[in-house]
């Protein structure tokens, strides 16, 4: 099953984020913020800037050190874009919304770039992966038809239905699509890992999401990437639970019913050396893709502190699905959560182009959503995959 009747070459071609208007994310926090602590829960829009950025500019107006920010997850310089960042800051500091706007416009930061809409305190920092999920505004444009409308509104209707294939987009690979290859590099001993642990592990994430989009090529190959077969891992999607799906028999059966409810799904490896293994014809599939890569168990532990491994869903569901025309456009809206990309939703319905001189782009290549930041080649950009890997993504 795919959620394509077109070939990816003869879809729809169309524009997007051709201004910050066009694409819109809003974060959902994990929590709200206690009233007391040591922390300040800021919350504001920004446009035209990274969150790196914006933390700066709020960091200076506190009179903080931004290095000691909590950001749940990075969001894209060219949208607009809301979201709950903390800092450090003493209980004496006034830190109300119109002191901390009062304090930026006082910076030299323009208010139409970063706007503060709340402020709270907390006890504990916002750490990476502090976010329940993403909601997203995305304006369509420069479709060539009414015709390319209908087929990309036919491309949505089956999306609602069965989700899309949940591959990593580009940005999660780096701005020329080369940090898997440096890291495969590292890891096979031919060159020197970087001496930044962080840059490390930045880049193992990189390769682990490598294998992942590989092995889900295979099952969309297949014909499996929606269904669940004997032997895989399934996620439960209510609770984030795995569990192995039987080899046969009618709890075989009860699971293939589960998947095409939609409330489990088939994971896929983010290899490393505490990664749970799938078996049968599951565990074949990922044996392969890491034999191609030459890649063995005993590489793989010496590179525990790169990444211990985890399982990531092989379908992607799009929550809140909707669509209207707004003139000669269409306006997507959809909630993802954590690990989601936005590109990887639209690029099942359409060719992408980004309306900033780039070509169209097809869709296992694109910007990222979950932390929807086309700015985010950075280790920060893999923070939700490190809280996953430390034990979070793998109960039963």
């Amino acid at each position: 099953m795919t959620t394509r009747s077109d070939p990816t070459d003869a879809l729809p071609v169309a524009a997007f984020k051709a201004a910050p208007e066009d694409f819109v994310v809003d974060e959902v926090p994990a929590y709200e913020p206690s009233g007391q602590g040591d922390h300040l829960f800021v919350t504001f829009r920004k446009t035209g800037l990274t969150t790196d950025d914006a933390v700066r500019r709020l960091a200076r107006a506190l009179g903080v050190d931004a290095r000691d920010a909590g950001v749940a997850g990075m969001k894209d310089k060219v949208a607009v874009t809301t979201q709950t960042v903390s800092f450090l800051v003493p209980k004496a500091t006034q830190a109300d919304v119109a002191s901390l706007q009062a304090a930026l416009v006082a910076a030299g930061s323009d208010e139409r770039e970063l706007t503060v809409l709340a402020s709270a305190r907390h006890n504990n920092k916002i750490k990476p992966g502090h976010l329940t999920a993403n909601r997203f505004r995305i304006r369509l444009t420069k479709l060539a038809s009414a015709d390319d409308r209908a087929r990309i509104v036919r491309g949505l209707e089956r999306v609602a239905e069965v989700g899309v294939p949940n591959f990593y987009g580009a940005q999660r690979f780096g701005t020329d699509q080369a940090n898997a290859e440096r890291a495969l590099a590292f890891i096979r001993g031919e060159t020197r890992p970087p001496r930044d642990k962080r840059q490390v592990r930045f880049l193992f994430s990189a390769f682990q999401s490598s294998l992942f989009n590989k092995t889900l090529e295979r099952r969309i190959e297949e014909g499996t990437w929606a269904d669940v077969l004997g032997g895989d891992l399934a996620k439960k999607h209510d609770t984030g639970g795995l569990f192995l799906v039987p080899l046969e028999g009618p709890d075989l059966d009860d699971a293939r019913a589960r998947a095409k409810s939609g409330s489990i799904s088939a994971t896929g490896p983010m290899f490393g050396a505490s990664m749970r293994q799938p078996e049968g014809h599951p565990a074949e599939i990922e044996a392969a893709v890491l034999r191609e890569a030459n890649i063995d168990a005993d590489t793989l532990a010496r590179f525990k502190h790169a990444g211990e491994g985890t399982r990531r869903a092989l379908r992607l569901d799009v929550a809140d699905l909707r669509w209207s025309e707004s003139g000669d456009d269409l306006v997507v809206e959809f909630a993802l959560s954590k690990g989601g990309y936005a590109t990887t939703v639209l690029s099942a319905v359409c060719r992408l182009d980004e309306g900033r001189g780039g070509g169209a782009r097809h869709g296992r290549s694109d910007d990222p959503s979950d932390t929807a930041a086309a700015n985010a080649a950075t280790p920060e950009a893999c923070a939700d995959e490190d809280e996953r890997q430390s034990g979070l993504d793998i109960s039963t």
